[in-house]
């Protein structure tokens, strides 16, 4: 063999770059073992299971739920070899998996952030009077937030919902949600924040309890709704926020009102209202109804019978000034009936005088219409009448 012999630091090297190159990142499936935290910086465990077991590392400020030996949990790290020639894992992330370690997680990390005031009614916000933008962190994939969206528009609408899609499970998903509360905080346009996330197994749920993101709920600047699971799940992130909802549906209906029982309840208002305004009206009459008749007897007395008579007078006048005109109007059309009846050609007829139509000329027929008959006659000769000086 003729190749240099290598150093031990460029062995780790290697080997180091090797594993990196090929496990850039795993998670692992254990039990944990060993835990211990060192200068209040470093945690250190080893994760087993029933044949092997792997030394982990980590800092603190990486760990965000509660581990103690015993807890099954998934592990996300690199695998290296360090410079004292032992294997390790280097730990980014670690969530307790199981329903024994994550009940005992949640209650290790419950009584913590509890001891911190974390979860004080006394801080609780309640949701604006006047909510017209609301900004939600969930998954719009789900069928949660599909429900909420829907269920929003159809008791009120007109409401703005801005949506920031994130995950609502697994090791990435606590991280989203918490750059998605910060985005809303920053951008300060909305009223209110829902986390949303639909029902699941305690696993799919656990990322609800993480440290991190229970302080973020608790520390943001506008109030924060969680709908998360069916009623009886509870997580950290509940107890953390300003308004608990049981499901996505339950937010969508604490945030909005129904439109028809407010129709029926304003409906009911007016009914109130206006027998209330008849019962007033009512209980005035009765109560002044004599003291309105004195008064009107004195007005009519004072004001109203002095100018009774020369409204009389007034009346009489003007009726006789309209029998008058009526008078000069019927005499006027009866002179036109006598003048119309002395023009009638029937008057004349009667009074032996006839009537000839034709043109007089010697050699035309003629006809002459008396009161009794017509004739018609032929025209010998027309001459000039005399008339008389």
């Amino acid at each position: 063999m003729t190749s240099q012999p290598l150093s031990v630091s460029d062995f780790v090297s290697i080997i180091n770059d090797t594993l990196e190159m090929n496990y850039e990142a795993v998670e692992i499936t254990g039990e944990v073992a060993s835990f211990k935290v060192n200068q209040g910086k470093w945690v250190f465990f080893d994760l087993k299971d029933e044949e092997s077991s792997v030394p982990c590392f980590m800092t603190l400020w990486s760990l965000r739920q509660p581990l103690e030996d015993g807890m099954k949990v998934v592990v996300r790290g690199t695998p290296k070899l360090t410079k004292w020639g032992k294997f390790s894992l280097t730990v980014s992330a670690v969530q307790p998996v199981g329903e024994g370690s994550l009940k005992k997680a949640f209650e290790m990390l419950k009584k913590k952030l509890a001891g911190e005031g974390l979860f004080d009614p006394a801080k609780k916000r309640g949701i604006p009077e006047d909510l017209t933008r609301l900004g939600v962190i969930s998954s719009t994939q789900a069928a949660g937030y599909a429900d909420f969206v829907k269920i929003i528009n159809a008791r009120w609408g007109g409401m703005k919902v801005f949506t920031a899609h994130t995950q609502v499970q697994g090791m990435d998903a606590p991280d989203q949600i918490i750059k998605a509360l910060q985005y809303f905080n920053e951008r300060g346009d909305v009223q209110m924040i829902a986390i949303l996330r639909g029902g699941g197994s305690a696993d799919d749920l656990s990322c609800f309890n993480d440290e991190k993101l229970v302080r973020a709920v608790a520390a943001s600047k506008i109030p924060v709704i969680c709908g998360i699971g069916h009623e009886v799940d509870e997580s950290l992130c509940d107890l953390a926020c300003d308004v608990r909802a049981s499901t996505p549906s339950n937010a969508a209906e604490m945030l909005t009102p129904d439109r028809k029982v407010v129709k029926a309840a304003l409906k009911g208002n007016m009914r109130q209202v206006a027998n209330k305004v008849l019962e007033e009206v009512d209980n005035a009459e009765s109560a002044n109804r004599e003291k309105v008749e004195k008064v009107s007897r004195g007005l009519l007395a004072k004001y109203i019978e002095p100018k009774l008579a020369e409204v009389q007078k007034i009346i009489t006048d003007v009726l006789k000034n309209i029998k008058r005109e009526f008078e000069l109007k019927e005499n006027y059309v009866k002179q036109k009936i006598l003048m119309l009846e002395a023009l009638n050609p029937e008057v004349v007829l009667r009074q032996g005088y006839a009537i000839l139509a034709g043109k007089v000329s010697p050699g035309n027929v003629v006809k002459i219409t008396t009161y009794e008959s017509e004739i018609i006659t032929l025209v010998q000769e027309v001459k000039e009448r005399k008339k008389d000086e």
